[in-house]
């Protein structure tokens, strides 16, 4: 039995990483597609818009993090390095900026949606058998990212968002966060870790009550 409980957790940490590395290159390279489409060639340029999770890997937000949460059962949640784009280059100014910020937590968004109707038409697989792990880790992963990086704090992409309708000093007072960003959302992490998994586990049913209503669950 303790021979199965250790497996059983080994097949999850490795299809929580599998996922994490899809999900994260997916969110990362929609930010540079979108960058580029609206004007900026800087993710282009520096070899970011790859399908190759290596170049978007961040060791504490893309394993470390990610992989805690999932042993202690947490919401699972994290991020990648960012992906460069210049501001000033991309059409529509701040609405553009914000577009690209919008774009990684959107794509995570669809993929935990398309997922989460596998997981429907596939009669529920059992969470015990691979299938059904892969697609209930694939939707919790996915909306953590979607969820995680939502929030308005930079360098996380939800703050792209509070740029484009931030008043000028309220920007210059983010530009200076985003200088320490990492940092900053590592603090957060660690000393508000309870709190961010109340408000994830929050904003994670009431989209898991919209998906269920979607497919008719």
């Amino acid at each position: 039995m303790y021979n199965d409980y250790v497996d059983i957790n080994l097949t999850y940490i490795v299809v929580v990483l599998v996922v994490i590395f899809i999900s994260m290159t997916l969110h990362e390279v929609m930010h540079g597609y979108m960058a580029y489409w609206l004007g900026d060639d800087t993710a282009k340029s520096s070899g970011r818009l790859t399908l190759n999770p290596i170049s978007h890997i961040d060791p504490f937000l893309t394993i470390i993090l990610p992989i805690l949460l999932a042993i202690s059962g947490a919401p699972v949640f994290g991020g990648a390095k960012p992906v460069p784009f210049n501001p000033s280059r991309v059409r529509f100014g701040e609405l553009g900026a914000a577009l690209v910020g919008l774009a990684g937590p959107l794509t995570n968004f669809v993929i935990a949606f398309i997922l989460f109707g596998l997981y429907v038409a596939l009669g529920n697989p059992d969470p015990d058998q691979l299938l059904g792990m892969i697609l209930r880790t694939g939707i919790f992963v996915n909306l953590g990212f979607f969820i995680f990086n939502m929030i308005p704090i930079p360098p996380l992409d939800g703050s792209r968002v509070l740029y484009a309708i931030a008043p000028d000093w309220a920007r210059q007072g983010m530009e200076i966060i985003e200088r320490y960003g990492i940092l900053i959302v590592f603090a957060v992490v660690m000393l508000f870790s309870e709190q961010i998994g109340t408000f994830m586990m929050v904003f994670l049913e009431a989209i898991l009550k919209g998906f269920s209503w979607v497919f008719g669950v």
